[in-house]
């Protein structure tokens, strides 16, 4: 008989769940067979919904040879470090995400990612150990597009990972952007409506807050140096939907500069003159805690800021007057 004790790290998933993470090489027809015929939690059988909580007791009857084979973990290749560390204690990990960097994995890259290379750099600092847990592998809590740099949160441990999902989706997590647009922006806005995404595109388009459809959206733009033809402005989310910033700067009259899936074309072919850069320029670099309940209640009041990377200084260089270093804009 297999007896497995569940830790602080399991908790809190359905028993399926965990037994997928848990018998990985298993397929899922015959972890829900054994759910019906063979396991029990604290001595009893249970449904496939079954909520675990630490120190639960799941136990089954398998042969050592197959608990072998469905729980193979595969080797881990170490992804070369290329982030940068914002913030870190024993719950959590902020970090700077380099320009072309994906968070998760696609089609196209599977091992060297930012969550990879972040899991790695904890094993090797001891916070993380793959052979002591069973199903938890710390993980972000959000994620930026690859070419979008700065601040990422990543939870070290199940507890802190599923309080730093909530704070997010209750904002109890301020976040900023920093970017440069298109045209002189002299005053804050303060944005809302609604955005609808087209998966077959993978663009979005802002509607009126009123309209039926699409999802409410709300952003504040800050000027931070206005130019006569481009303006620094930070950008707060205080909703975070797809492309939501590109949509609704572009809906607004002040598209990111180079973006060429919502920035204006005769604009771009003007910037293409100026500068060697063909993507949208944004950067998360800072983040604020302003509500963080148990355990993580340390963090409250806390602000995490990363600078922009070196390639943005050549740009507002070429953009702006040389006025914009002096005022300290970075």
């Amino acid at each position: 008989m297999i007896e497995i004790i569940v830790t602080s790290n399991d908790d809190n998933q359905r028993l399926d769940r965990f037994l997928k993470k848990y018998l990985s090489e298993a397929p899922l027809s015959m972890i829900y067979r054994m759910i019906r015929k063979d396991i029990k939690v604290n001595g009893r059988r249970v449904g496939e919904d079954t909520m675990l909580a630490a120190e639960d007791v799941v136990t089954f009857y398998i042969s050592p040879e197959q608990l072998a084979a469905l729980t193979k973990k595969k080797k881990r290749v170490a992804a070369k470090r290329q982030f940068t560390i914002a913030y870190e204690d024993e719950d959590v990990i902020v970090v700077g995400k380099p320009f072309g960097l994906l968070v998760h994995g696609d089609s196209s890259e599977k091992k060297d990612t930012l969550a990879n290379q972040v899991v790695d750099y904890l094993i090797r600092e001891g916070s993380y150990s793959p052979r002591a847990e069973r199903t938890f592998t710390p993980s972000p809590v959000h994620r930026l597009d690859r070419n979008t740099t700065g601040l990422v949160v990543f939870g070290k441990n199940s507890p802190a990972l599923r309080t730093l999902s909530f704070m997010l989706r209750e904002n109890g997590v301020r976040k900023f952007y920093q970017t440069i647009v298109v045209g002189s922006l002299s005053e804050e806005l303060h944005l809302k409506g609604k955005l609808h995404k087209d998966p077959a595109e993978n663009k979005s388009r802002v509607f009126d807050a009123e309209d039926s459809r699409g999802k409410p959206i709300e952003t504040i733009v800050r000027p931070v140096y206005t130019g006569p033809d481009y303006s620094v402005a930070e950008v707060e989310l205080v909703t975070g939907r797809s492309h939501q910033i590109r949509a609704h700067l572009q809906s607004a009259g002040y598209p990111l500069i180079c973006d060429t899936k919502y920035g204006w074309a005769t604009a771009n072919r003007v910037l293409q003159k100026k500068i060697a850069w063909s993507t949208q320029l944004l950067h998360a670099g800072r983040l604020m805690i302003v509500q963080a309940p148990p355990p993580l209640e340390h963090l409250n009041g806390l602000e995490i800021t990363t600078p922009v990377p070196p390639f943005w200084k050549e740009i507002q260089l070429a953009l702006f007057d040389k006025e914009i270093l002096h005022n300290g804009i970075e």
